[in-house]
């Protein structure tokens, strides 16, 4: 049997266990560098956030305490073990919803947020797909609001270290090994974002990508 293509959909197992792993493929730096990349997205009290494919919820913690009670996060996710997870984790945050959502599938917001985030989820989609969460994106956000991608940079599998090399080629889908050479910067473009800005971690590995949906639509 091949390989799946893609691994975005994990069992009840994974989910449990996707923290551990992250931690682990970050050499126990996972929690430091969310923390950091939440710091790098310049979230003001009472703005409004959309997170696509919330996961745990470690972000959404993260960023609940910068909206501060006037703000609205709001974490889309299909898992239910997830979604679980993310409700335990930060239950106690009164400016957080967690929602079950297909987000390759219109997402049922227009206009509503300043900013929208995707961790470590958009590698795992067929290209039109992708498409259709980046549209989605576009819809969701304010004028003038930003989109956040933060995922695998562009970069040559067969140059990285052996190691990680091994685990990445192992561990991770088909689609992934793609998306280390999709020009992410024209699909944004192709989709109506403009001015694109990018952050490198872990050696130029993984990337934080910013873009913002421009008050003039691009045609």
């Amino acid at each position: 049997m091949p390989p799946a293509r893609s691994k975005v959909e994990i069992g009840p197992g994974g989910a449990r266990y996707y923290d551990l792993f992250l931690n682990l493929l970050s050499l126990g730096q996972y929690s430091h560098f969310i923390k950091s990349v939440v710091e790098k997205m310049g979230i003001k009290p009472g703005q409004s956030i959309l997170d696509l494919g919330s996961g745990t919820g470690k972000n959404d913690c993260f960023m609940a305490e910068k909206v501060g009670s006037q703000g609205r996060i709001v974490g889309l996710d299909i898992n239910d073990e997830m979604l679980s997870r993310a409700w335990n984790r930060c239950g106690s945050y009164p400016n957080i919803t967690f929602k079950k959502q297909r987000i390759e599938l219109s997402v049922p917001y227009k206009g509503e947020f300043d900013k929208v985030l995707i961790s470590f989820v958009l590698h795992g989609f067929e290209n039109d797909q992708k498409l259709g969460i980046i549209h989605s994106a576009h819809q969701a956000l304010k004028t003038g609001g930003t989109f956040y991608i933060l995922d695998y940079s562009e970069f040559d599998l067969a140059k990285i270290w052996l190691p990680l090399r091994f685990a990445f080629t192992h561990w991770e889908c088909q689609l992934a090994v793609e998306f280390l050479k999709i020009d992410m910067k024209e699909m944004l473009r192709s989709e109506g974002f403009t001015d694109s800005e990018e952050e490198f971690f872990f050696r130029g590995h993984l990337r934080l990508l910013k873009t913002v949906k421009p008050s003039v639509s691009i045609t």
